[in-house]
């Protein structure tokens, strides 16, 4: 797995020490360049050395910024993988305090990917193709661009393409022309940036056809989520990576698609409820300052992270309060 800010007395760390002490191969990329975390990173590092665990320190020149663990086990029926694919870092303190979402997954085709993305950073391997995981600096831009491409090539007038998207900071010019070439085509563009935004919406001839929010609430907004239109044939990502330089040229970053059903529907509502929220929402004005969005009758607030608290918290008592289920694992004797 990949560690980039983990925090002190980690159980992530905990328990791949546990794992290598119990005869598994553990292998983990350390991010030795994470800023601020330095230290503590290389302290992680010897710490998990001495457990048994193969330490990768990094790659020369990128940050791996990617968050992203591979589990392979022998099974009753076989080998089968397991990845955990995550918009956050594995830190426990930050999960207390940052939105940010993962899939967790035993689809063969996303497994091989991570396989193949594994044997990449730690130089089993030099680059291959993925088909369902993209990785910066290599083919997450221009996948981004391929897709933005793809919804103007799509949209007309009496279906219009639509894109939405849910970053940190949006700051990379290439994917900025890309977005106004799109408002021009007749593209609608929702973005929700929490901090720095370098485009300019609402400008007439130029981007009138994109709209940005930027929520600060109680919990810090982290995720990362892309969704596409795609002419009816919709299409979402989540990713480590914003639309920033530094991410998608100058660190390994990955997106990841949303495959399963239930929880597309689930991260699409979760998406949508940002652009419903008018309490805790500003909008970018196209002279760069930021309007305060406010509903017109207080029995009509919206708060977005209200919204789904409320509703994690009901989903965590139902669970709890559920009858017992047993776990059986899979493992070959």
């Amino acid at each position: 797995m990949t560690l980039y800010r983990t925090g002190s007395n980690s159980p992530i760390v905990e328990a791949l020490e546990t794992a290598a002490q119990n005869g598994k191969q553990v292998t983990a990329f350390v991010e030795l360049k994470a800023r601020f975390d330095e230290k503590r990173n290389i302290s992680w590092a010897n710490e998990l050395e001495k457990a048994g665990v193969i330490v990768v320190y990094g790659i020369v020149n990128l940050k791996v910024h990617a968050k992203i663990c591979l589990v392979v086990r022998r099974e009753s029926d076989g080998i089968r993988r397991y990845v955990h694919l995550s918009t956050g870092n594995y830190n426990q303190k930050t999960a207390k305090l940052y939105q940010d979402l993962s899939i967790f997954t035993s689809n063969y085709e996303i497994a091989s990917d991570a396989t193949i993305f594994f044997n990449i950073i730690s130089g089993y391997s030099a680059v291959q193709t993925m088909h369902h995981l993209f990785m910066a600096p290599v083919t997450l831009k221009s996948r981004l661009i391929e897709m933005i491409d793809r919804e103007i090539q799509l949209s007309t007038p009496e279906t219009p393409g639509l894109i939405v998207a849910k970053m940190n900071s949006l700051a990379q010019p290439e994917i900025i022309r890309e977005l106004y070439k799109a408002s021009c085509a007749g593209v609608k563009i929702q973005l929700n940036v929490r901090g720095i935004c370098m485009l300019v919406p609402g400008v007439k001839g130029l981007s009138e056809n994109i709209s940005v929010i930027s929520i600060i609430d109680r919990y810090l907004e982290h995720s990362r989520i892309f969704y596409f239109q795609n002419g009816g044939s919709e299409e979402m990502y989540l990713s480590s990576a914003d639309w920033m330089d530094r991410n998608l040229d100058r660190r390994i970053e990955l997106m990841f698609p949303v495959v399963d059903r239930d929880v597309f529907k689930t991260v699409k509502e979760t998406l949508m409820l940002y652009f419903q929220d008018n309490t805790h929402s500003h909008a970018l004005q196209s002279d760069g300052s930021w309007k305060q969005i406010t509903p017109e009758k207080k029995e009509l607030a919206v708060r977005a992270q209200e919204v789904l608290y409320k509703k994690y918290k009901k989903h965590t008592e139902t669970r709890k309060s559920a009858p017992k289920v047993e776990f059986v694992v899979r493992r070959k004797d």
